[in-house]
């Protein structure tokens, strides 16, 4: 079984700095683009940065400049280096991956794989 799981998360004051890791671990073929997605009580889920396998990355423009993504892909991990917290920050953070996997004899796709996320709070 394919799990994605997030660590990292916690209580910051604004300024403060966090750093999120998203561990893959299963039957896993290949990982494409790996990212981190937020969601704030009553709002919509938002993309917050992305990269690719080749390191390429890419953010939502409130984020650039104060988080930065990154990723070891000998240890199937995603990170999400967050300096300069602002309470808007405070979310839950979920770690996606596009990836390929083995279950039993057949090898499957998945754009969207999600883990279960990990609460950011910023305190102002």
């Amino acid at each position: 079984q394919v799990q994605l799981v997030e660590s990292g998360g916690g209580l910051v004051q604004t300024g403060g700095s966090l750093r999120l890791s998203c561990a893959a671990s299963g039957s896993i073929v290949i990982i494409n683009d790996m990212a981190w997605y937020r969601q704030a009580p009553g709002k919509r889920r938002e993309m917050v940065a992305t990269i690719t396998s080749g390191g390429s990355a890419n953010y939502v423009d409130s984020v650039k400049g104060r988080f930065t993504i990154s990723r070891d892909n000998a240890e199937k991990t995603v990170y999400l280096q967050m300096n300069m917290l602002k309470p808007e920050d405070t979310a839950a953070y979920y770690c996606n991956a596009d990836l390929t996997y083995l279950r039993g004899s057949s090898i499957l796709h998945e754009y969207d794989y999600w883990g279960q996320g990990t609460q950011v709070t910023v305190s102002s």
